[in-house]
């Protein structure tokens, strides 16, 4: 069944048809009734790429994260669909991965599908050099794309942060003032987030009057057993600190099963730290001290500040969100 065929048995214009499905009020009621019921009668169901060429709107955004097993991806993009469907826009979501090749391909793909903004979840998007960025800033010229703690700077393109620096920074003048003097500091990887919070450890340490010393900023695979091997094997090595900072929550679960296994008090003999007050900061004995990075703000207010743009509002191309430091066990400051 088509539109021409509702046409006829309603007995209206193709142009009336058009008009009640695309809500447009210059139809009577009795009309609008009428035709609803045709469609309702034939099983008619309208074509959404049709109808949007009319309303210029999919109604629809793209969501892109680059892996949906990661626990605080996944609490992301639940955040971010619960908050566009209240707005009344529906989401596809593509997991890209980390390779370039495979963002710049859903992108692309989701871009193919007409929808009316793209989310990116997550810092890995922002690559460090200008050109690998090339593509985001090509696909803002023709919709928005809204960064969710990532920071890229260009027309129609709208990041909401965590303040990592100040985040971690804090956290490890925490310790620092608490009599901790050899803070080892766990990352997973480059990233704008992860290089963010980086740099707050390393401020915090010369803040401290203390050396910013490689050996103890160790990357870690993100995985709690590796990283209980790769402290084992830091420590074996001769190499002693007694706190840790994690830039997740599940390198932080590392720390806490490599103290458990060796026999070390926590937190008398090892104070650590997490960061995203995941469920994982909740799982350990003890539980785990972390830094919640706001994850549900981060995204209501990224779906917030779209909406904005889609109305043609005025809105800031950044906006910062306040982290919180929740004590649990693992620290006793």
């Amino acid at each position: 069944m088509n539109i021409y065929d509702v046409s006829e048995h309603a007995h209206v214009s193709i142009a009336t048809v058009s008009r009640v499905i695309n809500g447009n009020p210059n139809v009577s009621e009795k009309t609008r009734k009428r035709v609803l019921a045709v469609m309702d009668e034939l099983g008619y169901t309208p074509n959404v790429f049709a109808r949007s060429l009319g309303l210029n709107t999919m109604k629809t955004i793209g969501i892109m994260c680059a892996d949906s097993s990661d626990p605080w991806l996944a609490e992301a993009v639940y955040y971010l669909e619960k908050q566009l469907r209240s707005s009344g826009y529906d989401s596809i979501l593509c997991c890209s991965g980390y390779l370039p090749e495979t963002k710049k391909k859903y992108l692309e793909l989701l871009r193919s599908k007409r929808v009316d903004a793209i989310i990116l979840t997550g810092s890995h998007y922002v690559e460090a050099k200008d050109r690998d960025n090339a593509y985001l800033m090509e696909a803002a010229k023709d919709i928005p794309i809204m960064l969710v703690n990532g920071c890229l700077e260009g027309g129609q393109i709208y990041s909401t942060v965590c303040d990592d620096h100040a985040a971690v920074y804090s956290a490890a003048t925490k310790l620092y003032e608490s009599g901790r003097s050899a803070l080892l500091y766990l990352y997973s990887g480059t990233s704008y987030s992860n290089l963010r919070k980086l740099s707050g450890y390393r401020q915090a340490t010369v803040s401290a009057s203390l050396p910013v010393r490689d050996e103890l900023m160790v990357l870690c695979s993100k995985d709690p057993d590796l990283a209980m091997e790769q402290l084992k094997e830091l420590s074996a090595s001769g190499i002693k600190f007694d706190s840790v900072l994690a830039a997740e929550d599940i390198l932080a679960v590392g720390a806490v099963k490599y103290a458990n296994q060796t026999g070390i008090s926590i937190p008398e003999g090892l104070s650590i730290i997490g960061y995203n007050n995941s469920i994982l900061s909740r799982c350990t004995t003890p539980e785990i001290t972390s830094v919640d990075n706001k994850v549900e703000a981060l995204c209501t207010t990224t779906v917030n500040t779209l909406m904005r743009v889609l109305e043609g509002g005025n809105v800031p191309a950044k906006t910062t969100i306040t982290p919180e430091l929740i004590k649990r066990g693992t620290t006793n400051f």
